[in-house]
């Protein structure tokens, strides 16, 4: 696997983004994430969005951050919001979306944020039995969803290492 940073607008980002939001749409009855997002959100230093490449070099994983800062969907200053972490189905179980989100952690904690934080909902027990297993814990909801009872949201410090 070769993991690449992407524009959130990049062909494949776009490929895999309309499949998340199809699976969202299965899972939630809906049209899927109504989150705003756009291409500048993620780029450095205030964000970052990666793609995981098999061996023939089909995007097989995604994910990104984009700093959020206090604002009135509940941020705290020096926040860096995962979005669109996606595996497809038959890449599952092999440890991709752990890969993206350690990448994507190391990458916020350089760009000097603070913590990072992420919305999912109860219908993705995946995704939370992936963030906890990281170190992920409750935090108050934020964010598009804040006010649906099928929101659970997340955070896990980012310790910047000391210099010497």
């Amino acid at each position: 696997m070769q993991i690449r940073r992407v524009s959130f607008d990049h062909p494949d980002a776009v490929k895999l983004n309309d499949q998340v939001q199809a699976e969202y749409a299965v899972r939630y009855g809906d049209d899927g994430d109504a989150t705003v997002m756009t291409a500048s959100d993620f780029e450095p230093p205030n964000g970052i969005y990666l793609i995981a490449y098999d061996g023939l070099g089909t995007p097989v994983a995604s994910g990104g951050w984009r700093a959020q800062d206090a604002n009135d969907e509940g941020n705290l200053d020096g926040d860096a919001e995962i979005k669109r972490m996606y595996v497809i189905e038959q890449m599952r179980g092999r440890g991709l979306a752990r890969r993206i989100l350690a990448a994507l952690e190391e990458d916020a904690r350089e760009a000097g944020r603070i913590r990072m934080v992420l919305e999912t909902g109860l219908k993705q027990p995946e995704a939370i039995a992936l963030y906890t297993s990281s170190g992920y814990e409750p935090c108050a909801k934020f964010g598009y969803y804040r006010h649906y009872e099928s929101s659970r949201c997340f955070a896990k410090g980012l310790r910047h290492p000391r210099s010497w």
